[in-house]
């Protein structure tokens, strides 16, 4: 399962290494939080995916990962099973219009990026709304 880190600045999608050997990408995902323009939360992944795998891996119903490209957009993708799902749309970032992925932590990720967040050092979402319910 993918690490969602967060700073003031940006959204960081940390990937285990099987994660980048299926999506045939060598560094994590790294997206500004000023190109976040929407957030939603999805009980199927599966319905929001688009185009093919191109580079990718896909087994139906298993597995999805990769850039998945269409016609009108490049997304990138991270779908186990038939679980919830997070989708970020996202204005002006240079690889993909939209991250698509599978985590149990999306809650907490919206509610991550309601908050300010001071510190330039990345902290996963899970940790930051745990302490934000703390205090």
């Amino acid at each position: 399962m993918v690490t969602l880190m967060l700073d003031s600045t940006r959204l960081e999608v940390v990937l285990s290494g099987a994660e980048k050997a299926m999506t045939f990408r060598k560094k994590n995902v790294e997206v500004e939080r000023s190109a976040i323009s929407k957030i939603q939360l999805v009980d199927d992944a599966w319905t929001w995916l688009r185009g093919i795998p191109n580079p990718g891996t896909h087994l139906r119903g298993v597995v999805a990962m990769g850039l998945w490209r269409s016609a009108t957009a490049d997304d990138f993708v991270i779908v186990r099973r038939h679980r919830q799902a997070v989708v970020i749309d996202l204005t002006g970032h240079p690889e993909f219009q939209r991250i698509l992925l599978t985590t149990r932590h999306g809650l907490e990720l919206v509610k991550a990026l309601r908050m300010d967040v001071d510190d330039r050092t990345p902290t996963d979402v899970v940790d930051i709304v745990a302490d934000a319910a703390q205090a």
